[in-house]
């Protein structure tokens, strides 16, 4: 068996499209951001935006604090790009996220249920609110999974299902950003995934449900499976 590195490789991956927008902007503005600034620059959701500044702080691209301000309310959370020799020296996210991982195998009751529960509440916060009485059909609801899958760097597209089943649809991921602890821990980190696309269907009121993940059904592919959610299933056609 080959031992596997548990430090995180050096030069740092690439950030993804999203992420490396984000800094970019931090970096072209030279002044501390709000997130509701970066999202209107990057014309990402609030939430998604501060995902990605939360992502930027910890792998050391960017530093965060409480902005200094006279006027009354509440400060907010503003974040600014940091020099680029501030990031040297080994990362070990990658064992944190083995032991992170082993605790709940080993620790949490029904760990794939865990798993599942723990996406949904991610899904849901990543998840592109529709306006008030805004109607998402299918299509839309698929659109906005794929997107937030996008933004973490999943590199999905969609495909329509087998013909035997021509009420489903499939998602193909073809990048997995967690995918040497995924082929390790499928049990909860596949099924975080298939509870980040439930969470988001469930926020946006979607008419389609996320069935099931098959994860690695080739090296570089994973497919999700979506139908109907069941209260579509029962209306007549």
């Amino acid at each position: 068996m080959t031992e596997q590195p548990m430090t995180d490789p050096s030069p740092p991956a690439p950030l993804g499209e999203s992420r490396s927008r984000v800094l970019e902007i931090l970096r072209a503005e030279q002044r501390p951001m709000g997130v509701q600034d970066v999202a209107a620059r990057t014309e990402l959701h609030p939430n998604t935006a501060r995902f990605h500044l939360d992502g930027l702080v910890e792998a050391g691209l960017a530093a965060r604090r409480t902005e200094e301000r006279d006027q009354p309310g509440r400060p907010r959370m503003v974040y600014r790009a940091v020099a680029a020799d501030a990031t040297s020296g080994l990362r070990s996210y990658r064992m944190l996220a083995e032991m992170l991982t082993g605790i709940v195998v080993a620790g949490v009751p029904q760990p794939e249920q865990a798993a599942v529960r723990a996406g949904e509440t991610w899904g849901r916060y990543l998840a592109d609110r529709p306006a008030p009485l805004e109607h998402i059909d299918a299509a839309e609801g698929v659109r906005r999974v794929v997107q937030v899958l996008e933004n973490i760097g999943f590199a999905p597209d969609t495909a329509p299902g087998a013909a035997d089943h021509p009420d489903q649809q499939v998602i193909r991921i073809r990048h997995c950003p967690f995918r040497e602890i995924a082929e390790q821990h499928r049990e909860v980190v596949c099924s975080l995934h298939l509870g980040l696309m439930r969470g988001v269907l469930a926020e946006v009121h979607a008419p389609v449900a996320a069935e099931r993940l098959e994860p690695f059904v080739e090296p570089s592919l994973c497919l999700a499976r979506l139908a109907p959610a069941p209260d579509e299933r029962r209306q007549p056609r």
